[in-house]
């Protein structure tokens, strides 16, 4: 991903700084993996307001993405790389060998027509998903469980990678983001690389940002 930075021009553009988006290569979202964001205006389940200037804000849409990695030795082909209004990482179009379409989060390095597959037993190579007693250490991580079935929870955001230190006694030691040690069973699925559009945290929309 690029940085666009302006000619200052004025006070407001000075600093600012954002993304040129060239890495995208679908500018619509798959409609079959969207559903609408509900919105409740700063409203309880009795209609009045207990959360004051929660309207406005542009329409949304929720883009359905696989956390679970639930397709099990089953070969799927990126079909593009997409924007995301509610994240800061990039997602990744995939389309698996039954035709299933899912949008799984964006690893840095992952490129349209490459071939991903999650498999206990897959090989170490970006956009994979194992489980964390196939992943020597050392190797950056994402999308890591905390529990077996229960789906990515740590390490979603751009740039965002962990790192398994040591395996012993069924756990793997991963240190996260935060630099905590986290104590993780070896079955839980882990991605691997690390989470792409590492440059969103140099981005400043200008004077006002």
């Amino acid at each position: 991903m690029g940085i666009k930075r302006f000619r200052p021009t004025s006070d407001g553009v000075r600093w600012a700084a954002i993304p040129d988006f060239s890495e995208l290569t679908k500018s619509r979202p798959e409609k079959s993996l969207l559903v609408p964001m509900k919105k409740s205006g700063g409203r309880n389940h009795r209609g009045r307001i207990t959360s004051r200037h929660r309207g406005g804000g542009h329409k949304r849409m929720i883009r359905v993405i696989d956390f679970r990695r639930d397709k099990l030795d089953m070969p799927a082909k990126v079909m593009a790389i997409e924007y995301d209004p509610n994240r800061s990482a990039r997602l990744a179009l995939v389309k698996y060998q039954d035709g299933e379409a899912r949008y799984i989060i964006a690893p840095e390095g992952l490129s349209v027509n490459d071939q991903i597959l999650t498999s206990l037993n897959a090989e170490i190579k970006v956009g994979n998903a194992t489980s964390l007693n196939n992943i020597p250490a050392g190797v950056p991580i994402h999308n890591v469980e905390l529990k077996r079935g229960s789906g990515a929870s740590v390490a979603r955001s751009a740039g965002n990678a962990c790192t398994i230190m040591a395996k012993e006694g069924g756990y793997a030691q991963v240190k996260l983001p935060s630099g905590e040690i986290r104590m993780v069973a070896l079955d839980c699925l882990a991605t691997i690389g690390q989470v792409g559009n590492a440059d969103h945290e140099t981005i400043s929309i200008g004077k006002a940002g």
